[in-house]
């Protein structure tokens, strides 16, 4: 309850700070390449659970549904400031839509593709799925796109087991330097 009150109070602000970004990001995504603003990606939620999680849309329309590093040549398929956004993480900020609605926390496991059968049978096999799934996570500030799927899964349940407010502060504060310095980012 407690952890479901900090994440609507942090989105509350977060989305009155923010707001005139995300109008700007929307435009610009809009005015750099055909189609929406917003890619709605399905992504397995808690209890395994799919919902569907809005991102600003970085690859071009047509682009297979898998995690980026399984296409041949990810490069290939973003717009134009498509590298900025992920590299930025602006791509990441209509997700406290997602937020909002309870699908989502901040700090949690990242919730995988609908069709990363792999990371969602460990993540089961573990206890995970129990977990809300979060905008940030341990695992994100310990390696983020360049974790192999156990490693990943052994990090969301060393997170699991810790879970607090403070250890989600610590993450918070991590997430930040990394987005700052654009650490672990692919494409």
């Amino acid at each position: 309850m407690k952890k479901r009150l900090f994440d609507l109070l942090l989105a509350l602000c977060a989305a009155i700070f923010l707001c005139i970004p995300v109008l700007l990001v929307a435009v610009c995504v809009r005015l750099t390449s055909r189609g929406p603003a917003l890619y709605w990606s399905d992504r397995v939620g808690r209890h395994n659970r799919i919902f569907r999680m809005p991102k600003f849309r970085s690859m071009r329309v047509g682009t297979p549904a898998v995690a980026t590093h399984l296409l041949t040549e990810p490069g290939v398929y973003l717009t134009p400031i498509g590298s900025f956004l992920r590299k930025s993480s602006l791509d990441e900020l209509p997700q406290l839509w997602s937020i909002f609605k309870g699908d989502m926390s901040f700090v949690g496991p990242r919730p995988a593709l609908f069709n990363q059968h792999d990371l969602v049978a460990l993540r089961t096999e573990y206890g995970v799925q129990e977990l809300v799934p979060g905008l940030t996570g341990w695992a994100q500030v310990n390696g983020r796109d360049e974790l192999p799927i156990p490693d990943k899964v052994k990090l969301d349940v060393e997170y699991a087991k810790q879970c607090s407010l403070l250890f989600d502060l610590r993450i918070l504060w991590l997430t930040l330097l990394k987005v700052l310095r654009r650490d672990g980012v692919s494409h």
